[in-house]
């Protein structure tokens, strides 16, 4: 019994050893065609474009409202800086502005100035606001300032980065539609509604800045399966091999799943890709903010993407409560998003969402291929640029 013990022990080093050397052994290339997109996991930023407050802003609200400016009071750097730093998802808000200039004065300036405060700096001296076209920000006449005050400007933004680094795992950009919904706001700008028409204008921004091919499309996915949900679950997303160095354009909210997806069946025709209820024909991505892990972890293994976040309203952060973070490390949510990514801590305490080992994406740990390597997702020199 004993020598069969140590045949066993020494079978199973040898066994060890020989997994090993396959890992050692793997390429980028073969591993890619292997993983698919829906088998990683990475950091995203939530608000991305949000450049804060300026200072009279700031202590107006600090005043008025500072409920709304505490969970308000977080800045991200310029999106390069922020994909430098390890960022593969972000979030950008936009409003419809057919004609432009909808958005072209800030309320809360006026308010402070009357208040007795100092003028400050003008939001956007390029006068960008004044142009046709869907602008970012976050909330209209209050919440403005942004590194990037157009879509547009914001999307060429990513396709450079892009362009400069292509061997990137898949970009996603998360967008979310906003208006007021008939109830506008007294004193600030009234929104236009996201109409199937206007989703048609937001869609042409999209291909006037990425050609085809440079992003992945539900028609690509859902290829010749009945429906897109039906492609993700029996089939599967792309891999690596087909995705790396492209974008991936998602739907925030669901209340506008329905207008974008008239007279499009499973987003035929579409770039985004709608945040829906499983069992929809749409379905492929789901947002699970509040989620458990055991639902997070369930849709994972049937093949949905899935985004969550780490925290909120800047109190994790203020307090270094990790618990909800630390949770959501241990779930197969592929976009985690964050106030605090790796290049951006906490201003008050240590508080900060990474992977482990300064990795910019992992092998997912709730459905990863038994042969994805950690460190072949993304290599450490992703500038050759494409032409």
């Amino acid at each position: 019994m004993f020598r069969s013990a140590i045949g066993i022990v020494a079978g199973a080093t040898l066994i060890a050893s020989a997994s090993a050397g396959i890992a050692q052994q793997t390429t980028q290339a073969a591993q890619d065609k292997v993983v698919r997109i829906n088998q990683i996991q990475v950091i995203g930023s939530h608000n991305s474009y949000h450049s804060g407050f300026a200072p009279s802003e700031r202590k107006y609200l600090e005043t008025k409202n500072p409920k709304a400016l505490r969970a308000l009071d977080y800045r991200h750097a310029p999106l390069p800086d922020q994909f430098n730093g390890g960022v593969r998802q972000i979030e950008i808000d936009v409003f419809a502005d057919a004609k432009g200039g909808r958005y072209a004065h800030l309320p809360i300036d006026d308010a402070a100035v009357k208040a007795g405060l100092p003028a400050d700096p003008d939001f956007d001296p390029n006068h960008e606001m004044d142009k046709p076209g869907f602008k970012v920000m976050h909330v209209q006449g209050v919440d403005q300032r942004s590194t990037c005050h157009t879509f547009v400007k914001c999307l060429n933004v990513v396709r450079d980065w892009s362009k400069q680094h292509p061997q990137h795992v898949p970009l996603f950009v998360l967008i979310e539609t906003k208006e007021d919904g008939g109830k506008p706001r007294p004193d600030m700008p009234a929104t236009e509604p996201f109409t199937p028409q206007v989703f048609d204008a937001l869609d042409a921004e999209i291909r006037s800045v990425f050609k085809p091919g440079e992003y992945i499309t539900p028609d690509e996915v859902r290829g010749n399966a009945p429906t897109l949900e039906a492609a993700i679950l029996n089939h599967g997303w792309p891999t690596l091999a087909k995705a790396r160095g492209r974008v991936v354009f998602l739907m925030d909210q669901r209340k506008a799943e329905p207008v974008y997806t008239e007279g499009h069946p499973s987003l035929k025709g579409r770039i985004l890709f709608t945040n829906a209820e499983p069992g929809q024909p749409d379905a492929a991505f789901i947002e699970q903010n509040g989620g458990t892990k055991e639902a997070i972890d369930d849709l994972v293994k049937k093949g949905y993407l899935i985004r969550t976040r780490t925290d909120e309203g800047t109190e994790e952060a203020r307090t270094n409560n990790t618990a909800r973070r630390d949770l959501v490390l241990t779930t197969g949510a592929q976009l985690i998003s964050t106030d605090y990514p790796p290049s951006e801590p906490s201003q008050w305490t240590s508080f900060v969402v990474a992977l482990p080992d300064g990795l910019v994406a992992r092998c997912n740990p709730i459905n990863k291929p038994a042969v994805c390597v950690d460190s072949l997702l993304e290599p450490s020199t992703t500038t050759t640029a494409k032409k």
